[in-house]
């Protein structure tokens, strides 16, 4: 059996980690040990906060509606259970882009739930 020499397979896995820690401070983007392990942390950073986004931007949404239902004399939970009253089927990405973007439509909206809950 012949001898293996792995000195061009561990050159190019060296050469891979330190190409996507490119950009780091310091040593994490020079050494390939600590480029590793700051590649790796920030892996698992990224998949959390894929998850984290849509929290965020989910309260982002019911922010926006808020604030602008609040300009027609009624609060957040009042308009969703008006929404589910009118059988309107709008989610909060929708409403609070007509919140911003369309202000007629959105009080077009608000007259249908007021109408709804009496």
């Amino acid at each position: 059996m012949s001898r293996v020499k792995r000195g061009v397979t561990a050159h190019a896995r060296h050469k891979k980690v330190l190409k996507l820690a490119k950009g780091y401070v310091g040593r994490s983007s020079k050494c390939y040990r600590s480029a590793l392990e700051r590649w790796e942390k920030a892996m698992q950073f990224a998949y959390r906060d894929r998850r984290n986004k849509r929290r965020d931007l989910r309260r982002l949404w019911i922010i926006r509606i808020n604030a602008a239902v609040r300009e027609y004399g009624m609060k957040y939970s009042q308009f969703i259970h008006g929404l589910e009253k009118a059988k309107i089927s709008l989610d909060r990405k929708i409403l609070s882009e007509l919140a911003v973007n369309d202000k007629v439509a959105f009080g077009e909206i608000v007259s249908q739930v007021k109408a709804a809950l009496g």
